[in-house]
């Protein structure tokens, strides 16, 4: 029996687009979660907490949009360089978030996973993570791809790493070496890329995030602060998506 992950007051006036035209793969850079908080006086950690109901509100609304992939970047191998209570707080959020979230996710056939460097995090935020995983593996709706301890130039090099090493040991020769087979290396290897990329909070640049897979992804950049973007951004996100023309390189 499914949760109501939606109400009908939610589904009100949802605009409901061809199949054709909704981006497969979106992904989001999360921005402005501090200075939302500065603003209202509030501790940096306040603006974390609301942006994870931003998180709640954006992940129902790709469900209903049907969007097959939504990678949020969540915690950077930069942002290691945070105060210590900063960190610990942001990588406890995962935790609750899916305690509280998780059945209705498995309702909704959402299936869960992570991009990035797991080892290096938490206990309690890896096993929350690999927990969901594992009773999410069956699900074939969205995938839902929290990019944890994620660096683009780490996960290069770590795919380069394996890569020549697989060459070294004769698994295939260097003249086999093409964009796919270095795509297969990759955190994201078997997931599309990215049709489009979301950044909040005002900024335009990528930050390190999915460097070989946005080559020819559309962007979308808003000054809005994540805390505050709401499911109507998003929609004007896929319009805007919707009216633009994708040549990769041709005419």
């Amino acid at each position: 029996m499914k949760l109501p992950f939606f109400n009908n007051k939610q589904a009100e006036g949802f605009v409901h687009y061809p199949n054709d035209t909704i981006p497969e793969h979106i992904a989001i850079i999360m921005d402005g979660n501090g200075r939302w908080a500065k603003k209202r006086a509030m501790p940096r950690m306040a603006g974390h907490k609301e942006g994870v109901s931003t998180v709640v509100k954006i992940v129902k609304t790709a469900v209903k949009c049907k969007v097959k992939v939504l990678t949020l970047y969540t915690f950077s191998t930069e942002n290691w360089k945070r105060p210590k209570t900063e960190i610990e707080f942001i990588l406890r959020l995962p935790k609750e978030f899916l305690s509280i979230y998780l059945p209705d996710l498995i309702a909704n056939n959402v299936r869960i996973e992570i991009v990035g460097d797991r080892e290096k995090l938490p206990a309690h935020t890896r096993e929350a993570i690999e927990d969901a995983m594992e009773r999410t593996r069956y699900n074939d709706g969205l995938l839902l791809n929290f990019a944890l301890n994620y660096g683009s130039r780490h996960e290069i090099l770590h795919a380069m790493k394996e890569m020549f090493s697989d060459i070294n040991n004769g698994k295939f020769p260097l003249e086999e070496l093409d964009e796919q087979k270095f795509s297969d290396y990759l955190y994201t290897a078997g997931t599309k890329e990215p049709d489009l990329l979301i950044r909040t909070g005002g900024e335009k640049r990528l930050s390190n995030f999915l460097l070989w897979q946005l080559a020819y992804t559309e962007f979308w950049f808003t000054d809005i602060l994540w805390p505050d973007f709401s499911e109507k951004d998003f929609l004007q996100a896929l319009e805007e998506y919707r009216n633009r023309k994708r040549r990769y390189g041709g005419l």
